[in-house]
């Protein structure tokens, strides 16, 4: 019974936080725009909701780039301590706070984060569209008459796309290469289990993952697809942006 009413406490949560704001803010795009476009409103949004998440991750992408340029120096104090570890966590909470790192922010950048990412791929997965669910809307939001699902007349947003799916897949593939370089490692593969591990799950987010990402946009709809699509590209010139300031500072 507990389980049972914490999953619905954090479900009512869910909606009353993240997805019903969302769903409104698509409503209230389809209200203001030329034909009720869904696939641009899907832009809009989308681009809207990166925008307000941009500092947070403008901090995750910073720590990962710092937590890789002192790599070098962890490993080498992982082998000087590898007998003492009280005195190596000591050695590498003083390096992070050395170089203003904190360790955990990605982490906690991204609990921020998948939250309102979820609920954005639920409003365009599940939103019901063309049909306009009057009863999430706020007072002050009005459902538009007509909602036109053909984007510029060429996508059935309610359908299935190769064209978006593929295109999907591909941006994906383009933020992880630029987003995820090669793990650094000292061995070779079969020397050490954790390095291969990490090699193993850079390939799969590398080539593996784009892939899947297809089949899921192909799979549900093209909204969905466009949505990947949108959030992906903003991602690549999110982080072209920040590395580049990053590089123009040092």
């Amino acid at each position: 019974m507990a389980f049972d009413y914490n999953t619905e406490v954090i479900s009512s949560t869910f909606n009353t936080v993240v997805h019903e704001p969302l769903y409104n803010g698509l409503v209230f795009l389809l209200s203001v725009l030329p034909h009720a476009d869904v696939g641009i409103a899907v832009i809009l949004l989308t681009i809207l909701v990166k925008l307000v998440l941009f500092p947070l991750a403008r901090q995750a992408i910073l720590t990962q780039i710092a937590l890789r340029r002192i790599n070098p120096q962890l490993e080498a104090l992982k082998v000087e301590f590898k007998d003492d570890q009280p005195e190596q966590v000591r050695k590498m909470l003083a390096l992070y706070k050395e170089n203003g790192i904190h360790p955990l922010s990605g982490f906690v950048t991204l609990f921020v984060q998948l939250p309102v990412i979820l609920g954005l791929y639920w409003v365009f997965s599940q939103g019901g569209l063309p049909a306009i669910d009057t009863s999430l809307l706020y007072s002050f939001v009005k459902a538009p008459a007509e909602v036109s699902m053909h984007f510029l007349g060429l996508f059935d947003m309610g359908g299935k796309s190769l064209i978006l799916a593929l295109l999907a897949g591909a941006t994906q593939f383009v933020h992880a290469y630029i987003a995820m370089e090669p793990p650094q490692t000292t061995t070779k593969p079969g020397e050490s289990m954790k390095d291969d591990i990490m090699r193993s799950l850079h390939i799969q987010a590398r080539y593996v993952f784009p892939v899947v990402v297809a089949v899921i946009a192909y799979t549900i709809s093209a909204a969905v697809a466009l949505y990947w699509i949108t959030s992906n590209v903003f991602m690549i010139f999110q982080e072209l942006l920040v590395r580049s300031k990053v590089r123009g500072t040092h």
